[in-house]
């Protein structure tokens, strides 16, 4: 969020309490480190999300339509990743010995929430689907392969179904909509090859929000949510009985990642 979202945050904020506004004090005001930082693209003036996200996660300025790569590393050039990727305060977290999570109510694979755990020279290559033969080829992997594999993320909740399944595999809230259905050539399961992984770890799979409600916090210690097969509906469009909220969904990570004591970071994004 910039300086002028933040004011407006604290204007309404103190409003609504009948105040004037200005004064008023955000919680995040009271941090006791905070900081701004520049998210600009190297190759062009107005940036988009993939680049932002990989300056202000990874601490390194980027092209447009990458993550996780620095601006070394050209969009959709596959060979141009290697060597040049970068690594986010997630990754870092997690090397620490800390829990890390990722909240989101667009797909998990997409733009902002990629850069804090892939590295990839298309922010568009959500399932090996996407890309083409000559990338597979030449050693790159679409991102929700490397959702589970690259950084152990204790917390992923957002959409993104889709993804993860294999091609023609129904969707389980929308079976008949073979728009909905799974997308990967690969044939891999994901989902299940991420459960199977972490099984005796506490690990579990939600994709609705009776389920993701009924986790026991005190057991999980690792918790796979993915409401939709891309992204999560918004607010005012959203089923408040098989959807959950952002709140929900944070407050549920909140509740699993803070468990350890060497401390959490967790990634929330509301678009």
């Amino acid at each position: 969020m910039g300086v002028t979202t933040v004011t407006a945050a604290r204007i309404l904020k103190g409003q609504m309490d009948g105040k004037p506004g200005e004064e008023t004090v955000l919680t995040m005001d009271e941090f006791p480190y905070l900081a701004l930082s520049k998210t600009y693209n190297v190759d062009r003036q107005v940036p988009d999300s993939a680049g932002t996200a990989t300056a202000y996660l990874c601490g390194v300025k980027a092209n447009a339509k990458t993550v996780g790569v620095s601006a070394a590393a050209e969009y959709d050039v596959c060979n141009t990743t290697f060597g040049n990727e970068v690594h986010s305060v997630l990754h870092r977290a997690k090397a620490q010995g800390k829990s890390v999570g990722i909240v989101t109510t667009t797909r998990v694979q997409h733009a902002s929430p990629s850069a804090a755990y892939a590295h990839s020279v298309s922010r568009y290559w959500y399932a090996d689907a996407d890309m083409s033969k000559e990338d597979a080829r030449d050693g790159c992997t679409d991102t929700a392969l490397q959702l589970i594999r690259n950084t152990d993320i204790d917390v992923i909740l957002g959409g993104g179904r889709k993804y993860m399944t294999p091609r023609g595999t129904p969707d389980p809230e929308y079976p008949t909509d073979g728009s909905q259905n799974g997308t990967r050539k690969d044939g891999k399961d994901l989902i299940q090859a991420w459960l199977d992984a972490r099984r005796s770890k506490g690990a579990k799979y939600v994709w609705n929000k009776e389920q993701l409600d009924a986790v026991d916090v005190k057991s999980t210690n690792y918790l796979m949510g993915l409401f939709e097969p891309k992204d999560c509906k918004y607010e005012v469009n959203r089923n408040t009985t098989t959807d959950p909220s952002i709140v929900e969904m944070t407050e549920k990570a909140i509740q699993i990642l803070r468990k350890n004591p060497k401390g959490f970071y967790l990634f929330v994004e509301d678009e």
